[in-house]
């Protein structure tokens, strides 16, 4: 007998993908604890990191748009407290540390050469007796940084102009020898070796087979995301849909997954068993750019009818929103986007532009947004808020802003 289909509308969807993503209830109203951005890494499983610092890190913001104000340094106490690890899980990212075991084929096909990987590889086939000696270094020496063994004797050039010592410590990083432990003022990696950052527990955990570990991910990803395609499950820790396809086949087999279809999508979907449809979504936040409810364009489109780019390394000539352009999520919908930059030297929140998505409620949008400007700019320990001209909700939200701040 074939698997029974269930049918969802978008709005359905809609509601079980944001409950998925821990949009479905209210931020804590007490202090929150180390316990609530546990909660929040194991929901989500993976959050991105990006280095970009124009309004705050990218990392921080999913802890915000969930948690609401926050401690800012949670993210490094939950590393030094091992609940978390880097890794290349969907890009460089956070994730849950109980899930390292799941990337260990990974690492494992990155030593054999199986994986090419900026071509790291290579460069340890040709420089092997210079990696050995550099894991030897932070082994016996402790943990350090790549600058603190460069080699290099002209300037930097670009972001990914690396050195032989960055190389390969990322080489070691991408194999699992060695592990960051943190990161500097300048969030530059520091790396240890692995065994003295996983917890012994996860350390001495059976390695799962390659199968095991995708499956295990593939589950993790749906969960996380509450219905998806296959191509939203294989992005989820950047699987291949070849992959992972008979991966889901066998979930839906074993009950896990429901076959499912969205109104409105082409694609063929599938539901997290037991995943339930929230009456309705009243929560509202500001969603960073690689936040894991919105880092797929793709689902974006179909979910939220939303198309999104990020334009920062569009020219200034040719950006239509900004440079650092957040959605504004409310309600269940993606109804703004918004560009914003902390002017730290002043102490201001500069929102360069604000704009509305059709057919929203303008003035309910901008007194919804204006709160969650204000929440943000305390936050971050910025002082004054400043709104420019730019955008259809521009004029609004200034208003808005200031009847709150009052």
């Amino acid at each position: 007998m074939p698997p029974r289909r269930d049918t969802l509308s978008i709005d359905e969807a809609r509601r079980i993908a944001l409950a998925a993503q821990g949009f479905a209830r209210t931020r804590p109203q007490s202090a929150v604890t180390q316990r609530h951005v546990r909660a929040v890494f194991d929901r989500l499983a993976a959050v991105q990191i990006d280095s970009v610092n124009v309004l705050v890190r990218s990392q921080e913001l999913p802890l915000f748009a969930r948690l609401g104000n926050h401690d800012r340094s949670a993210i490094p106490r939950a590393t030094k407290q091992q609940t978390i690890f880097e890794y290349w899980g969907h890009a460089a990212a956070h994730l849950s540390i109980d899930v390292q075991p799941l990337f260990r084929w990974k690492m494992h096909e990155a030593k054999t050469g199986a994986s090419k990987h900026w071509g790291l590889g290579d460069f340890y086939a040709a420089n092997r007796r210079f990696v050995d000696n550099v894991y030897r270094r932070v082994a016996e020496d402790g943990p350090t940084t790549a600058s603190a063994l460069s080699t290099r004797t002209a300037p930097k050039g670009t972001w990914w102009d690396w050195d032989d010592a960055k190389l390969a410590l990322e080489y070691l990083f991408l194999t699992g020898e060695v592990m960051a432990c943190g990161r500097g003022n300048d969030f530059a990696r520091i790396y240890d070796v692995t065994e003295r950052v996983l917890p012994r527990a996860v350390l001495e955990a059976p390695t799962p087979s390659q199968h095991e570990s995708r499956r295990e991910l593939v589950l993790r990803g749906a969960r996380a995301q509450g219905v998806a395609t296959l191509a939203d499950l294989a992005d989820y820790f950047r699987q291949r849909t070849t992959d992972i396809k008979p991966i889901v086949a066998e979930l839906v087999a074993a009950g896990e997954l429901k076959i499912t279809r969205v109104e409105g999508w082409n694609e063929q979907a599938y539901r997290v068993s037991g995943a339930q449809v929230p009456e309705q979504i009243d929560t509202h936040a500001l969603l960073s750019p690689f936040d894991s409810l919105v880092w797929f364009r793709p689902r974006n489109e179909r979910l939220f009818d939303f198309h999104y780019r990020i334009e920062i390394y569009t020219p200034q000539a040719k950006r239509r929103f900004g440079y650092y352009v957040l959605p504004f999520m409310m309600d269940g919908s993606i109804v703004a986007r918004v560009d914003l930059k902390a002017d730290r030297a002043t102490g201001c929140l500069l929102v360069n532009g604000v704009f509305g998505e059709r057919a929203i409620d303008k003035e309910r949008v901008a007194q919804r947004l204006a709160t969650e400007l204000c929440d943000m700019a305390s936050w971050l320990a910025l002082d004054t808020i400043r709104v420019g001209r730019r955008g259809n909700l521009a004029t609004a939200v200034a208003g808005a802003v200031t009847v709150v701040r009052r």
